[in-house]
């Protein structure tokens, strides 16, 4: 009897030493498949053996009760991190759970362009089929809460930039991040400003750095923007800028600002208000905040755009006057003839 035992005792270790050395096999060897790679989301909360059935169905060519006992044998499969996973052919079972193990989830991207508004950074969340549209439906005070953010206006807060996301997040952990990007930035610049600045606050500076951002058309022009409008706050001028009056038109604007536009009075209409108007009309990035906040030492008072995206600085309006005649009366004047 104890002979016997010995060797059915070495006959399960054969056996078990088999198919060890056959998962090991299995383990390392790359799934192969043709087209693209296969995506799979792996929910918060899903355990091991029921992710690597998912995966499975997903498409992956895996033996998904094979792929759980590699996951228990092999990695902790309690470590598995939720998110969205891109597996390309050739990826072995043992590198597949590697990468949930890590958390190497497949990103998606969203940009909000420099001069943007809130609208259109809406539009541009909106269009993602990747992401959960829980802000969509906001109001922008409902928004503000949201955010957590102590601002009185919800425009121009979210920082122009490339943001990563992996399928499934929520619209609202994007203007989250935005705007926690646009705090900072604006805090680093306030803290290097110029002295004695027209602003009363970050939201004066966010306001101001909207302007130059929409008015300048070459980068080299920018603090010196700034310096015309910053110049004319001091003065008690009014901006007289036709961005704004244009933002206030909103979906009226047709692409045609006339003089009837410009003698209609709005919270918006810098030509007829003095001051800041009421909040920004876009999301400036970097380089006009910093321009707002260190705006060149100039006394130009007035500028006008050359028609190759540079602009003519002056000091008086004699001055000005001279370079509208030259750069935009004299060429409409041409081509109408």
């Amino acid at each position: 009897m104890t002979r016997l035992l010995v060797r059915l005792f070495l006959l399960l270790a054969v056996v078990a030493g088999l198919i060890g050395a056959a998962l090991v096999w299995y383990a390392q060897r790359p799934l192969q498949w043709s087209g693209d790679a296969v995506e799979y989301t792996l929910r918060p909360g899903t355990a091991l053996r029921q992710a690597a059935r998912q995966i499975e169905a997903a498409g992956v060519p895996v033996d998904g009760r094979l792929l759980g006992l590699i996951g228990r044998v092999a990695v902790d499969g309690t470590r598995l991190q939720a998110g969205s996973y891109a597996f390309n052919s050739g990826v072995t079972p043992l590198e597949l759970l590697g990468m949930m193990t890590r958390g190497d989830v497949s990103m998606r991207e969203v940009r909000f362009i420099e001069g943007w508004t809130l609208k259109q950074i809406r539009t541009a969340l909106a269009a993602s089929p990747d992401l959960k549209q829980d802000a969509a439906a906001l109001s922008d005070a409902e928004l503000l809460a949201q955010l957590g953010s102590d601002a009185t206006f919800v425009e121009g807060w979210f920082f122009p930039d490339t943001y990563l996301f992996a399928a499934g997040d929520s619209d609202l952990s994007i203007l989250k991040r935005a705007h926690h990007a646009m705090r900072a930035q604006l805090e680093q610049a306030w803290a290097a400003r110029a002295p004695d600045l027209p602003y009363a606050s970050l939201q004066d500076a966010l306001i101001m750095a909207s302007i130059v951002e929409k008015e300048t058309g070459a980068a080299a022009d920018r603090d010196k923007v700034a310096s015309v409008f910053v110049n004319r706050l001091r003065a008690g001028m009014p901006l007289q800028t036709d961005p704004t009056v244009i933002y206030g038109l909103g979906e009226r604007f047709d692409g045609n600002l006339t003089r009837a536009h410009l003698q209609t009075d709005g919270p918006y209409n810098t030509y007829l208000r003095r001051g800041l108007p009421p909040t920004p009309i876009a999301a400036p990035g970097r380089a006009s905040i910093e321009a707002a906040l260190n705006p060149a030492p100039t006394r130009y008072y007035y500028f006008v755009a050359r028609g190759d995206g540079s602009s003519v600085f002056s000091k008086t309006l004699a001055e000005h006057n001279s370079a509208v005649d030259r750069y935009q009366r004299r060429p409409a004047r041409a081509a109408r003839n």
